[in-house]
């Protein structure tokens, strides 16, 4: 089968596709939340469709969501840095501890059942929801972060967990990071650094020794749809600037709280298909 014909064949699956990377590239530049977040349950539910079990769904959605955050994140730490807003001082105190939560979190992707990702990623995806829910414009708990080991303890927790849900890290380390009083707009910037630590590594290594699944998607390999990551990947990239300029034009702390519902409703549903 040629190009022309594999692209002909799956139309309606490169055109969701591409809404996704348009969608997670809008979402990313107007709120401030990594793309992983809305990229994974996209592809759960839309590789099911085709007739994959639950349990490869997740495995691959995974995979491929951290494949696509590795360009994005570059584009956006060249953003947030000509701000100032990236803390080269932390990273280089998190950066080995973040690599070693996301070695030891990618490779236990490749060795788990996809039920148990399913339900870690609906978990952090109602606990992230209900903090943007409930805790906008609330005072930070602690006042400077923790000791070393503290941090130590952060980083290596926040590569871990993102990696086996295929996100970049925002979604856990900007909100940790608040909680102690540590500056958003530095939070967020150097949550696009922290992104770049997960994905590369995370990616290859699921890419690399992640065992195709029987009933993987089309154009799968290790862990890795390479068609969704090339229909995802340039929209999201050319979409985050539009979502920035947007974020100037619109109620944002709104759109917030609606994504969060949305976000809240998607992990429940997640959750629910586990359980019910």
């Amino acid at each position: 089968m040629n190009i022309i014909e594999f692209i002909t064949n799956n139309i309606p699956t490169i055109l969701v596709l591409v809404a996704s990377g348009v969608f997670a590239g809008i979402l990313a530049g107007l709120l401030g939340v990594g793309g992983g977040i809305v990229i994974v349950p996209v592809l759960f539910f839309l590789f099911q469709s085709f007739g994959v079990s639950p349990e490869s769904a997740m495995l691959v959605a995974t995979a491929t969501s951290l494949a696509t955050i590795v360009p994005t994140s570059i584009s956006s730490i060249r953003s947030h840095n000509q701000k100032g807003n990236v803390d080269f001082i932390l990273l280089k105190r998190w950066a080995a501890f973040i690599l070693i939560g996301v070695l030891a979190g990618s490779w236990l992707v490749t060795r788990v059942d996809g039920t148990f990702l399913t339900m870690l990623f609906g978990v952090i995806a109602t606990l992230s929801s209900l903090n943007m829910l409930l805790r906008t414009g609330k005072s930070a708990l602690f006042q400077q972060l923790p000791n070393k080991a503290g941090q130590a303890a952060m980083g290596t927790a926040i590569g871990f967990f993102s990696s086996m849900v295929g996100i970049g890290g925002g979604t856990i380390s900007v909100p940790l990071l608040t909680l102690y009083n540590y500056p958003a707009h530095k939070a967020v910037g150097t949550a696009a650094a922290i992104g770049l630590i997960i994905s590369l590594p995370g990616a290859l290594t699921m890419l690399v020794i992640g065992s195709t699944p029987i009933d993987a998607p089309a154009g799968t390999f290790g862990l890795v749809n390479l068609i969704g990551f090339m229909c995802i990947v340039p929209l999201t990239v050319f979409f985050a600037p539009i979502g920035a300029s947007l974020a100037a034009k619109l109620d944002a702390a709104k759109l917030k709280k609606i994504f969060a519902l949305v976000l809240l409703l998607t992990g429940l549903r997640m959750l629910s298909q586990l359980f019910l």
